[in-house]
């Protein structure tokens, strides 16, 4: 499935759940997508809090899939399109050097 076909899919579920409404107590936002998505990312953090390695993968899949959604839905309320800003960054990542030693 590509990223498309995930926001699409992800815009028929906040639309069915009335988020979308003028009225929703669960406004869709850029600024409290952007909030959701930060807190969601902590939660993907606490699976690795006193430990290096995840215990629950299944719980740890859906805290990356909350993180996925939250990021794909901003990209598109904000007229991102996010694989050409995911490709268009590694383009410039592999023109920067790390671990270099400053001179």
């Amino acid at each position: 499935m590509d990223i498309k076909t995930l926001t699409d899919h992800m815009h028929r579920f906040v639309g069915d759940k009335g988020w979308y409404a003028a009225d929703s107590k669960r406004p869709q936002t850029p600024r409290n997508i952007a909030t959701s998505l930060v807190l969601e990312a902590s939660e993907v953090l606490e699976h690795f809090q006193w430990q290096d390695t995840v215990q629950n993968k299944a719980e740890f899949a859906s805290e990356l899939a909350d993180v996925a959604l939250y990021l794909i839905q901003l990209a598109s309320i904000t007229d991102i399109d996010l694989e050409t800003a995911v490709l268009a960054k590694l383009d410039v990542n592999y023109q920067r050097e790390w671990d270099v030693e400053d001179a």
